[in-house]
């Protein structure tokens, strides 16, 4: 930070930056004025199912503002442009769902009612700029899989052309995490690859617990809580395998890194079927999904909203690169 000019090198992360910055959107491009096509029922529901996206939103937003200082105290100047970008997209995503709240005239689940929310956010915040970004881009394909899966799902063309512009923005975020971690991984050694490994099962165990809550509503709309769970789970691993964060093998005692695929490209693999088809059931890879958690954390002291809460929470330091 000492540095007045910065060396801006043309590569992957400000080529994101600059397609970004081309296609920017508002809410106020989409059309409010057709009415809600979906039930009572219906609406109830999928307020349910937005709540952990709809607050991952508003903590990734505050999250990768904490994370901006980091970048450039590394001087890694071309991440810092994208993280820009990433927070316009966050912000305006939180303000689009929460319209759509709106217009559902319903609202999102209390924290009472699914305190997994706060421990999924504290966990990604724990860590250095690496275990964020590792964090984000499992937080993207739980997006992804939920935008393709409920966003075509139901026939509402508000939420429908709301998904698709989302979808677009979450596919810039996985090739962000993609190239970042792509540099910084081999660089790391085995134990550090093997934290970003536990970061990932801890994440998903909460997931795990967070669907629970809306299993039934996920229901209303012909998709299966289980094969959705598996969706996410095969693509992480998959994303997480090409970058070379896996650890020992507990079927072999091989080091996973070793079954990496050879593919050098873009982010991670799509999921199988046609984007909102219940696709047929796959079985986890050898790894299998990490059981849920035995017992839940103690509920912590509520605050206002999640807001307030996210703001409390970010106002510690995270651990220092």
């Amino acid at each position: 930070m000492t540095r007045v000019f910065p060396d801006l090198q043309e590569d992957m992360l400000l080529n994101l930056f600059h397609k970004g910055a081309k296609v920017q959107w508002t809410s106020r491009d989409l059309d409010w004025s057709a009415p809600v096509r979906m039930t009572s029922r219906e609406r109830i529901a999928l307020a349910r199912l937005l709540t952990p996206v709809y607050f991952g939103e508003q903590s990734a937003m505050a999250g990768a503002s904490n994370i901006l200082p980091q970048l450039m105290a590394a001087g890694e100047t071309t991440a810092q442009l994208y993280l820009a970008s990433f927070i316009m997209d966050e912000a305006r995503h939180f303000e689009s769902l929460t319209r759509l709240y709106r217009q559902l005239g319903q609202h999102p689940l209390e924290l009472r009612e699914m305190p997994e929310l706060l421990r999924y956010h504290n966990r990604i915040r724990k860590g250095d700029r690496a275990d964020w970004v590792w964090g984000i881009a499992f937080s993207d394909v739980i997006a992804k899989h939920f935008y393709r899966a409920f966003g075509v799902a139901q026939a509402d063309p508000l939420f429908g052309e709301m998904s698709k512009e989302i979808l677009k923005d979450e596919s810039r975020h996985l090739a962000f995490a993609d190239q970042y971690l792509r540099r910084n991984v081999p660089l790391m050694d085995r134990a550090r690859r093997q934290a970003l490994v536990d970061l990932r099962d801890d994440l998903f165990r909460i997931l795990q617990s967070m669907t629970e809550h809306v299993r039934a509503d996920s229901a209303v709309f012909g998709v299966d809580a289980d094969e959705y769970l598996s969706w996410v789970w095969m693509d992480v691993e998959k994303f997480g395998k090409r970058l070379g964060i896996d650890g020992i093998d507990e079927m072999d005692g091989t080091d996973g890194k070793d079954e990496m695929n050879g593919n050098g490209g873009g982010g991670p693999p799509a999921a199988a079927g046609k984007p909102g088809a219940v696709a047929p059931p796959r079985r986890p890879s050898r790894k299998t999904p990490p059981a849920v958690l035995a017992s839940a954390a103690p509920e912590p002291a509520m605050a206002r909203c999640f807001g307030c809460l996210i703001s409390l929470l970010c106002g510690r330091r995270l651990v220092p690169a």
